[in-house]
């Protein structure tokens, strides 16, 4: 029998020696695996859950979304791309396409256009730089008259008018040549523009006591063509909306009259009188003033109004309107605050492509022939 104090140093050794024969703890257990691993490369090359010897269905693995997902997204795209913005999209790619493709001939002699409308705000000046801008791009050399004496055509341009610089001002009521005052656009290259300044404000009394008042602009027009070894192709005079004697001078020195309307109401308002004072002009003037073209401006094509006024236009004027009509847009109205036509400004605008398809209708269309009406 042993001793009292032999079992207390065995008690003492069990103690300290634990039983390795003792089930490890829960926390110590490792991680139960279901499957081999040939099935889990399998699992992962397919991306397909299947079941393994011995496991439960509960125990799979959630199957992964099966590609008819991305068929049904790729089909409901496909139907989102026919849409109105998509087929507008689609719409303005054709008519760039066209115009990139198109091999525009440039006039066999200068042609001048006087921009005109009795009314104000239809957008005439805007229509005169960026028409100038738009025949400039595709080769012609051209020439911009502002006549207006706020000088807005002169600024679209970023040509500087202040008072102390020479403009059209100087030919009109002075006797300096037209070649001295042109300036050249930053624009274009072949853009160039006779300035107006403030002293433009003061020509039309100035003039009422000059010999052959109304031929100013035009005899000194004529005289810088002769003298140019290769002539402008086109000429755009932009004037006042009023009938006074700057206006006159413009008719005077025009072969063409073009007349921006705005598709709005009361657009056809002081068309009548206008009308009636180029036929004045005509007569006893400048018999070889025509109405050649009538821009349609400023429509709206979610109005009503805007397609009526449109429509009624082309019933009374059908020979004379363009094809082509410019739409309301933010970067035409944008573009002069920077010094810019709305063709360098934003050249993949809508406002841009319209008025690049109205230079080019313009163009195909060509001079009216003398004594016969478009």
């Amino acid at each position: 029998m042993r001793s009292s104090s032999e079992e207390r140093a065995a008690r003492e050794q069990a103690i300290e020696t634990p039983d390795v024969t003792q089930e490890p703890t829960p926390e110590a257990a490792p991680a139960r695996v279901d499957w081999d691993a040939a099935t889990a490369a399998a699992l992962t090359e397919d991306n397909v859950a299947a079941p393994v010897q011995g496991a439960e269905p509960d125990d799979a693995p959630t199957p992964e979304p099966e590609a008819s997902v991305s068929r049904e997204t790729s089909t409901s795209a496909s139907v989102e791309f026919d849409t109105p913005l998509a087929n507008l999209v689609a719409d303005e790619a054709r008519r760039r396409a066209v115009l990139e493709q198109s091999d525009l001939p440039l006039p066999v002699s200068t042609r001048v256009f006087t921009v005109s409308n009795q009314k104000g705000g239809v957008g005439k000046t805007t229509t005169t730089v960026n028409l100038a801008a738009a025949l400039a791009r595709t080769g012609a050399h051209v020439l911009v008259v502002d006549l207006d004496p706020q000088g807005n055509a002169s600024t679209a341009l970023g040509i500087d008018h202040r008072a102390e610089r020479q403009s059209v001002y100087d030919v009109l009521v002075g006797e300096m040549e037209l070649g001295d005052v042109i300036q050249r656009s930053p624009e274009n290259e072949r853009l160039d523009c006779v300035p107006a300044t403030i002293h433009l404000a003061g020509a039309e009394i100035e003039l009422v006591s000059l010999v052959a008042r109304e031929q100013r602009l035009r005899r000194a027009l004529d005289r810088h063509l002769e003298s140019m070894e290769r002539p402008y192709d086109y000429v755009l005079i932009d004037c006042p909306p009023s009938l006074g004697l700057l206006t006159i001078n413009a008719f005077v020195a025009a072969r063409e009259v073009l007349i921006p309307i705005q598709c709005e109401y009361y657009a056809l308002e002081g068309l009548s009188q206008l009308l009636r004072n180029i036929e004045l002009i005509e007569r006893h003037l400048n018999p070889d003033l025509r109405v050649s073209t009538i821009l349609l401006t400023m429509y709206d094509s979610r109005t009503n109004l805007a397609q009526q006024v449109a429509q009624d236009v082309r019933d009374h004027f059908p020979a004379e309107v363009l094809k082509t009509i410019i739409p309301r847009s933010v970067r035409v109205s944008e573009a002069p605050s920077y010094g810019q036509s709305v063709i360098s400004y934003d050249f993949s605008s809508s406002g841009s492509l319209s008025y690049r398809e109205a230079a080019a209708e313009i163009a195909l269309r060509g001079a009216p022939q003398p004594g016969k009406r478009s």
